[in-house]
C-alpha cells in the first residue's frame, strides 16, 4: 500500500481556486489592494497621440508655406481660420497667396494626410487578418492590379471616365486583383492564410510581367508617364479627388474600428476565436475588401507609396502594444504625419523640382524598417 504525503503549504502559496482564500485578520489591519493600473503600452499611446496631433498641425503649417511663392505662418493659419469667420469675414477678398492656398497646396496637403493615413490603416488590418507584423497592404495584390489598370490607361490613352479615367482603372485594376487573390486562395469554403499570401505572391509577379508588356508596346511619352505614375505623387490633388478618397477612408476606418475586438481575438487562432463567437471567413472577406478599398484608393489618385502600410503599424505596434484599436488610430495619424512631411521634403530637396513621393518613403523607410527588426529581434516587449 502507498502512503500519500501531503506538502505542507507555504504561507506564500497562493490557492489553486478561482476564488481567494479569506484573510483571518480583521478588517482594520489588513493591507488595501491597490487599485489596478492601465497597461504600460495603452499609457504610452494615450500620450503620443497628442503629440502626433501637434506634429500634424506642424506639418500642415508647414507644408502649405514651402514653395515657390512663400506665405508665412500667420497668413496660413489666417487662410485656414477664415471660413469660420475667425481673423476676418468669410466673404471678404481673398488676396493671391490666400487663393493659391486653397487651390493647390491645401488640397495636396489634405491628400497626403488621407492616403497616408489609409495606407496605414490597411497595414493594421492587413498584419492582424494574417497574425503576422511583416504583412503590408501589397500582399493581396492591389497595388500591381492598380499598377496594371493604369498603365492600360495611360498606353492605350482611354477616356471612359475623362480625366478620372487613370484613377477609375488603377482602382478597378487594384479591386479585379484583390478579388482574383481570394477567390484563387479559397478552398473547402473557407480561406488559408498561407495560401491566401502565396496567391498574393503569384498575382504580384503576374501584374508585374503585364506592366512590362504595356511599357513594351507603348510609346515614349507613354512609359515615362507610367514609371512617374508608379513612383507615387501627391502634385495637382484636386478637392474632388480629396472628397472621394475622404469617403473611402471613412467606410473603411469605420469597418476597422468595428472589428477591432474580433482582430484581438483572432490572435489567438483561428480555432479559438471561433469559439469565443467571431465569424473568422466574414471577418476575413470583409478585412480583405476594406484593404482593397483603403489601398485602391491611396494609389489610385497618389501612385505607389511604399513602406507606409508596413512601417507605421509595426513602429506603433512596439509602442503602445497589438490591441488593435488604438493602434488604428495611431498608425492613421503616425501615417498622416509621415506622408505630410516627405512631401514637404519632395517639394523642397531638389529646387524647382517635385520629387517623386515614392522614392522618399522608400529611402526613409527601408533603413528604418531595418532598424526597428533588427532592434527588436527578439520581440516587442
Amino acid at each position: 500500500m502507498t502512503t500519500v504525503h501531503h506538502r505542507p503549504r507555504s504561507a506564500d502559496q497562493a490557492p489553486r481556486g478561482n476564488a481567494p482564500e479569506a484573510s483571518s485578520a480583521p478588517a482594520s489591519e489588513r493591507t488595501p489592494a491597490r487599485p489596478a493600473r492601465a497597461p504600460r503600452g495603452a499609457a504610452r499611446g494615450a500620450l503620443i497621440v497628442p503629440v502626433l496631433v501637434v506634429l500634424l498641425a506642424v506639418g500642415v503649417v508647414v507644408s502649405a508655406g514651402v514653395g515657390q511663392l512663400g506665405v508665412g505662418p500667420g497668413e496660413v493659419l489666417a487662410a485656414l481660420l477664415r471660413p469660420f469667420g475667425i481673423g476676418g469675414a468669410a466673404d471678404a477678398p481673398v488676396e493671391l497667396p490666400e487663393r493659391s492656398l486653397w487651390q493647390i497646396r491645401f488640397p495636396r496637403i489634405a491628400m497626403a494626410v488621407l492616403v497616408g493615413g489609409a495606407l496605414a490603416l490597411a497595414g493594421v488590418v492587413m498584419q492582424a487578418v494574417f497574425g503576422n507584423p511583416l504583412a503590408e497592404p501589397g500582399v493581396v495584390g492591389v497595388s500591381s492590379g492598380a499598377a496594371v489598370g493604369a498603365a492600360l490607361s495611360i498606353t492605350l490613352g482611354l477616356t471612359v471616365f475623362g480625366s478620372w479615367t487613370t484613377a477609375g482603372l488603377a482602382f478597378v485594376g487594384g479591386l479585379a486583383a484583390t478579388l482574383l487573390v481570394y477567390s484563387a486562395a479559397r478552398a473547402e469554403g473557407r480561406t488559408d492564410a498561407v495560401r491566401l499570401i502565396l496567391t498574393g505572391v503569384a498575382v504580384n509577379a503576374l501584374g508585374g510581367a503585364l506592366l512590362a508588356v504595356l511599357m513594351f508596346l507603348g510609346s515614349t511619352a507613354s512609359r515615362e508617364q507610367i514609371v512617374f505614375w508608379q513612383l507615387g505623387s501627391l502634385n495637382g490633388a484636386r478637392w474632388i479627388e480629396v472628397l472621394v478618397v475622404a469617403l473611402a477612408v471613412l467606410v473603411g476606418g469605420a469597418a476597422a474600428l468595428g472589428g477591432g475586438r474580433q482582430y484581438d481575438l483572432l490572435s489567438l487562432g483561428d480555432r479559438t476565436a471561433a469559439h469565443l463567437g467571431v465569424r473568422v471567413e466574414r471577418l476575413r472577406i470583409v478585412s480583405i475588401l476594406v484593404v482593397a478599398l483603403l489601398t485602391g484608393v491611396a494609389v489610385a489618385f497618389a501612385g505607389i507609396i511604399a513602406f507606409v502600410g508596413l512601417v507605421i503599424p509595426h513602429l506603433f505596434r512596439g509602442i503602445q502594444g497589438p490591441a488593435t484599436r488604438p493602434l488604428l488610430v495611431l498608425s492613421f495619424l503616425g501615417g498622416a504625419v509621415l506622408l505630410v512631411f516627405a512631401d514637404v521634403l519632395a517639394r523642397t530637396l531638389v529646387p524647382a523640382a517635385d520629387l517623386p513621393i515614392g522614392i522618399l518613403t522608400a529611402l526613409l523607410g527601408g533603413p528604418f524598417f531595418s532598424l526597428l527588426v533588427r532592434r527588436n529581434a527578439g520581440g516587442w516587449r
